[in-house]
């Protein structure tokens, strides 16, 4: 009770003598700082994070899981005549490479001042849409399971794709700031980016590569719309895509196949064929219960399960980690794609609509292909060929999901240097 009494009588001492200080320095004039956070220990301020440090670690343990499920989705592909020159450690070591070259490319990008990248989004986008069209230069581009997609670069695989995700959101946000006038103009404000969208779009099916044509739609039309767009043109822009979309599926006999199959998965003609993938995917996801089968106890992994390790990873989690796993995959995508909103908002609020823009359209795509991947895995959308964000195997997803990030980083360094009432 005594020692209760002194550390009492000391904390009264030390706030009267604090307060003492602030009116005398009220009554000579002198503005004494506030402190708003102060260390016990040391008694000096704690150093305010310049960055946030909560989206590191979140995208940092995606970036973990990620990589030990790949290596347990893929342990067992060399037992399959496919892949027997593979050694079992092999798409986990490249998995390490490329995250390793993602956490790299994002150091170096997060040093970028978000205005250099505004300067240069045109450049960017011209860019990507010529790497879209070198893709499809007979050999030249890489092909696989009759998709050519991919650029050969030796250590890796490049997929153009991946850049023009990054690329869109880049020039919608510097086009809805240059035509930020004349937004109420159908004509002057949206028919340019229809036409660069479907620009892109014709290169996208000509690989062909839906899944990835129906992110980037998603990150323009969002940036759009962020940006003010009249609603009644935004609306009518997306009633336009969204015939484009059905048009595509009704002329294409393969893509109404896939659609079939996803309405009846069971049925004896599509569970050998276009829906195999998606009934062994729910499969897995009911071996995994509650709690799961254990981390490398999936049998849907043993050659049941084609792409275990890429666009059905998540499936391989539901069997392993069982609804708690998922669950928690879900929620951090869902914080992950909140945070990033929020960051783009605060950009906006310090009239720094670029960077504000940008910020949003890498959580739509964030949030948006997560969701597609998701529901495809669970069976609440038709098969695409989109793998789960900073998770799923692959080269140049993940660097450039890390660098998109990076680029978000950045502008939330930036607020909160304005915020501080410095310059960004």
């Amino acid at each position: 009770m005594s020692a209760i009494t002194g550390f009492l009588d000391q904390l009264g001492t030390r706030l009267r003598a604090l307060t003492s200080r602030r009116e005398a320095a009220a009554a000579g004039g002198v503005d004494v700082p506030v402190r708003d956070w102060v260390s016990t220990s040391s008694g000096q301020p704690t150093r305010i994070l310049g960055f946030d440090l909560t989206l590191v670690w979140v995208v940092l343990s995606l970036l973990a899981l990620g990589l030990l499920m790949v290596y347990s989705a893929s342990i067992a592909l060399p037992d399959n005549p496919k892949f027997a020159k593979y050694a079992p450690m092999h798409f986990f070591i490249r998995q390490s490479t490329f995250i390793l070259l993602g956490l790299l490319a994002g150091w170096i990008t997060v040093m970028v001042p978000v205005n250099v990248w505004e300067r240069h989004a045109p450049k960017i986008f011209v860019a990507a849409l010529v790497l879209l069209v070198v893709v499809l230069i007979p050999h030249v581009g890489k092909g696989v399971n009759g998709a050519r997609r991919w650029l050969p670069l030796g250590v890796m695989n490049f997929q153009p794709s991946e850049l023009a995700k990054l690329a869109i959101a880049m020039y919608a946000a510097n086009y809805m700031v240059r035509k930020m006038e004349k937004k109420e103009n159908f004509f002057q404000a949206v028919w340019p980016m229809a036409c660069a969208l479907a620009f892109v779009g014709v290169l996208l099916l000509a690989e062909p590569d839906m899944g990835a044509f129906m992110v980037i739609a998603a990150i323009a039309m969002g940036i759009l719309f962020l940006g003010g767009v009249n609603g009644r043109m935004f609306f009518l822009s997306v009633a336009v895509l969204i015939g484009a979309f059905v048009l595509m599926i009704t002329f294409s006999d393969f893509r109404r196949e896939r659609i079939f199959a996803y309405l009846n998965p069971w049925d004896e003609k599509y569970a050998q064929g276009k829906a195999y993938q998606l009934t062994h995917s729910l499969i897995a996801f009911g071996r995994g219960e509650l709690f799961g089968q254990g981390l490398g106890s999936s049998l849907e992994k043993l050659h049941y399960l084609p792409e275990a390790h890429t666009d059905f990873l998540l499936a391989v989690i539901g069997e392993e980690l069982g609804f708690i796993g998922v669950a928690i995959v879900i929620f951090a995508f869902f914080w992950l794609s909140r945070r990033l909103f929020h960051i783009g908002r605060q950009a906006v609020a310090l009239d720094r609509v670029f960077a504000g823009l940008y910020a949003q359209g890498i959580g739509i795509w964030m949030g948006g292909q997560a969701f597609i991947n998701m529901g495809v895995n669970l069976g609440a959308l038709p098969t695409k060929g989109l793998t789960l964000p900073l998770m799923s195997y692959g080269g140049s997803a993940t660097v450039l999901n890390c660098v998109a990030l990076a680029i978000v980083l950045r502008i939330d360094i930036e607020n909160r240097q304005l915020m501080r009432g410095g310059r960004a």
